[in-house]
C-alpha cells in the first residue's frame, strides 16, 4: 500500500548551513494496517508524513503509493492522485472558518465532481454516524474541540481513500477528549479498512496501533 525505500531530506538553516532531518528512512505499510511513526518535538516526524504524502519531496530516495512510484512522476499527477488516493488529519483541524460542518465536510466530494445533492447526503449520513448530526449547520468556531476534530475526521473518510495520514490527530485536545477522538478514528479506519500512518508522541497512542516506528535524530527504526 506504502513504501518508503531511503528518504533524506535536508533543510538549509537562516545561517546557509545544511541540517539534515531525515537519514536513509525506510518503511512498508500493508492495505489495511494502522502504523505509528513516534518520536519527540523536532525529530522530523511532521517532515517524514509531508513526504510520504506528496507534500514535499526528499533529497532522495523513492516513495510508492500501491505501485506508482510518486518521486518519478510530475508534481501535477502527485497532486491529483492525492486528492483521489488519500486523506488527511492534522492537529489542527483546518476547518473553514465561513464554512458550516456540513460543507466542510462535503467540499472534497464537491472538488471530486459529485452533485451537491448526493455529496451533502454522504456527508450528513457520515457525520450523524460520527454523532455530528446536531451540528450540521454550525460553524466550526461554534462547535467544541473534540467535534471540530470529529468533523476533520469524517473530511479525512468522506471520498472513501485508500490511506489516510494523520499528525498528531489529537494533540490539541485534553485526554478525555482525546481518547474520544482517537476511537472515533481508529474505529472508522478498521471499520472500512483503511490504511493509516499517525505521528504521535504518545506512547498509549501508538499502544492502540498495530505497527510502531520510532524516528531518533533522523532515523527511522
Amino acid at each position: 500500500m506504502l513504501r518508503a525505500i531511503d528518504l533524506c531530506k535536508s533543510y538549509q538553516n537562516d545561517e546557509g548551513q545544511s541540517i539534515r532531518v531525515l537519514q536513509n528512512c525506510s518503511l512498508d505499510v500493508e492495505e489495511g494496517q494502522i502504523i505509528a511513526i513516534m518520536g519527540s518535538s523536532g525529530s522530523g516526524k511532521s517532515t517524514l508524513l509531508h513526504l510520504l504524502g506528496g507534500i514535499d519531496t526528499p533529497d532522495s530516495g523513492t516513495i510508492h503509493w500501491s505501485d506508482t512510484n510518486i518521486t518519478a512522476i510530475s508534481s501535477k499527477r502527485v497532486d491529483a492522485l492525492r486528492n483521489q488516493w488519500m486523506g488527511f488529519i492534522f492537529q489542527f483541524h483546518h476547518l473553514l472558518a465561513d464554512f458550516t460542518i456540513l460543507d466542510n465536510v462535503s467540499l472534497p466530494l464537491l472538488i471530486g465532481g459529485m452533485t451537491e445533492k448526493e455529496a451533502r447526503d454522504q456527508s450528513r449520513e457520515l457525520l450523524t454516524e460520527l454523532g455530528l448530526e446536531h451540528r450540521l449547520s454550525h460553524l466550526p468556531k461554534q462547535c467544541s474541540g473534540g467535534e471540530q476534530q470529529r468533523a476533520a475526521i469524517a473530511r479525512a473518510f468522506i471520498h472513501r481513500p485508500n490511506l489516510i495520514l494523520a499528525d498528531e490527530p489529537t494533540g490539541n485536545l485534553d485526554e478525555t477528549t482525546s481518547n474520544e477522538v482517537l476511537h472515533v478514528l481508529l474505529t472508522r479506519a478498521r471499520e472500512t479498512k483503511t490504511t493509516c500512518v499517525m505521528v504521535t508522541h504518545d506512547v498509549d497512542i501508538a499502544n492502540q496501533c498495530d505497527k510502531i516506528y520510532e524516528l531518533q535524530e533522523g532515523v527511522l527504526r
